[in-house]
């Protein structure tokens, strides 16, 4: 390979082998939404999520270029490399970890460019007093609050208590944590009561007593 740095004894002969066999990942079942570009927001602030797929290319090594799956363990298998963590990585960061790690041993000033191709599907469940009760799929890179999951639901039935909108969530320790949301004071304005939501929470919204 025209870039790769001198390698010598077993570490050569292990780098040799793995370019001849060539690491390619498998397609994927699901259905996510594409990306259409990668503006400086998007690299700053999406955070690679597990079942994303994503398309990483080092320019003039074409050998290395492959498409990969981030598995529920938050972590990549990058030629050469190997196994890489990214958990809580955004796609910048991504991109100068994997600069860094082929710098170290196999390549001079490598440049690396990593693309969505493919975002994991986010969902909460909006239930009771609203229009249409069920699952919502949230934007694949824009997070939204309680009041748009609930729009995105039909709204407010004519009977919902908006003053006790439920918010139940599962920490990433195991424990399920509720929120009681009045729904009124987010829509005058209450900034200090405003809620984002999570992929897999839970939204109940009572109906009011008559």
């Amino acid at each position: 390979m025209r870039r790769l740095l001198p390698l010598f004894s077993s570490r050569g002969l292990r780098v040799a082998l793995l370019l001849s066999v060539g690491l390619t990942a498998g397609p994927s079942p699901g259905q996510a939404a594409k990306s259409e570009g990668k503006p400086a927001d998007r690299l700053a602030t999406y955070k690679l999520r597990p079942m994303d797929l994503i398309k990483v290319q080092v320019f003039q090594e074409p050998d290395l270029d492959r498409e990969l799956r981030v598995s529920q363990d938050h972590t990549i298998v990058i030629p050469l490399v190997g196994v890489v963590d990214i958990r809580d990585r955004t796609v910048r960061d991504t991109e100068l970890l994997i600069t860094k790690l082929y710098e170290q041993d196999y390549l001079v000033n490598p440049q690396i460019n990593i693309t969505v191709a493919e975002y994991a599907p986010r969902t909460v469940n909006v239930l009771g007093a609203v229009n249409t009760p069920g699952s919502v799929v949230m934007p694949p890179e824009k997070e939204i609050g309680l009041l748009d999951a609930i729009a995105r639901s039909g709204g407010f039935s004519r009977l919902a208590n908006r003053n006790k909108v439920s918010l139940t969530r599962t920490l990433p320790d195991g424990q399920t944590v509720n929120y009681i949301v009045n729904a009124d004071q987010m829509v005058a304005g209450d900034t200090g009561n405003r809620s984002m939501i999570q992929d897999g929470d839970i939204i109940f919204v009572p109906e009011r007593i008559l």
